[in-house]
């Protein structure tokens, strides 16, 4: 599958980590590929074939766009033909306020915005393969979304803490670099975002572990748990395990096949 990331616009790094372009063929016969949990909020963008989620009512038929939010387990679509996306990676704290939607734990929504206009503009650049002049689309549509909305120094502040912890920070500190207490930063990171700080502090970390273990099948369990701030390499398999419904063992294999056969079940939305 082919990918390309496209940076952010500064005056956007505070809301949007980066846009990005998938191209992959899945051939004739319908066909799945799984998005492993991360601590983005997706918005894709889809052209080509139909797309679809399998859900505990079986597979839900998905428009364009929609969102991934924070998933607790891996997700599983189904496509089919040539498939191409263009996705905008958010922070999970300031998607909702960007796009103007109530925060909610649904990993994948669908949702009725005016941002789907852009379809019909974008479907033509991508079938001429112009995708840097789609993506330009794109990040103007948010740059000026992006000024009509009030920037909340608490949860920039709060988030950057987090990243730059990997996940590993407690809510208490992060609380102090926000400069808030705990009771107000939790309040105000639920209302954005759906989830607790403690949620998705998880998730970063996890992120971490699973990029960590895709770049590098090898890398041993336990030093990975130590660098990481795990209790131990229980501690680890255990969350590891929570998220990816796999031991982080099962999980490098698999990677170090799927780097090897560039298997197409398995590469979807995860970023290097």
């Amino acid at each position: 599958m082919e990918h390309q990331e496209f940076a952010a616009p500064e005056a956007l790094q505070d809301t949007i980590k980066c846009f990005w372009y998938n191209r992959g063929d899945f051939g004739a016969e319908q066909s799945s590929f799984e998005v492993v949990p991360d601590s983005s909020a997706e918005i894709i963008f889809y052209f080509g074939s139909t797309c679809s989620v399998a859900s505990d009512e079986g597979l839900q038929p998905l428009s364009s766009p929609f969102m991934v939010g924070l998933l607790n387990q891996p997700a599983l679509f189904y496509t089919q033909g040539m498939f191409e996306i263009i996705g905008i990676r958010c922070f999970p704290w300031t998607v909702f306020d960007l796009l103007g939607l109530p925060p909610g734990k649904d990993g994948v929504r669908q949702f009725t915005h005016p941002v789907a206009r852009l379809q019909s503009d974008l479907a033509p650049l991508i079938a001429a393969g112009a995708i840097e002049a789609a993506v330009a689309i794109v990040k103007a549509y948010f740059l000026d979304a992006h000024a009509q909305i009030a920037r909340d120094s608490m949860l920039f502040k709060a988030g950057t803490a987090m990243q730059e912890a990997n996940g590993a920070l407690p809510v208490n500190r992060i609380a102090a670099a926000a400069h808030a207490t705990v009771r107000t930063l939790e309040r105000k990171f639920k209302r954005s975002s759906g989830y607790t700080v403690k949620d998705v502090s998880a998730l970063l970390r996890f992120e971490q572990v699973r990029n960590r273990l895709w770049q590098h099948p090898e890398v041993g369990i336990a030093g990975l748990a130590q660098e990481l701030g795990y209790a131990d390499q229980s501690h680890l398999s255990r969350e590891f395990k929570r998220y990816s419904g796999t031991t982080p063992a099962a999980f490098a294999r698999k990677a170090k096949h799927a780097r090897q056969a560039i298997a197409k079940d398995f590469v979807a939305f995860v970023q290097d």
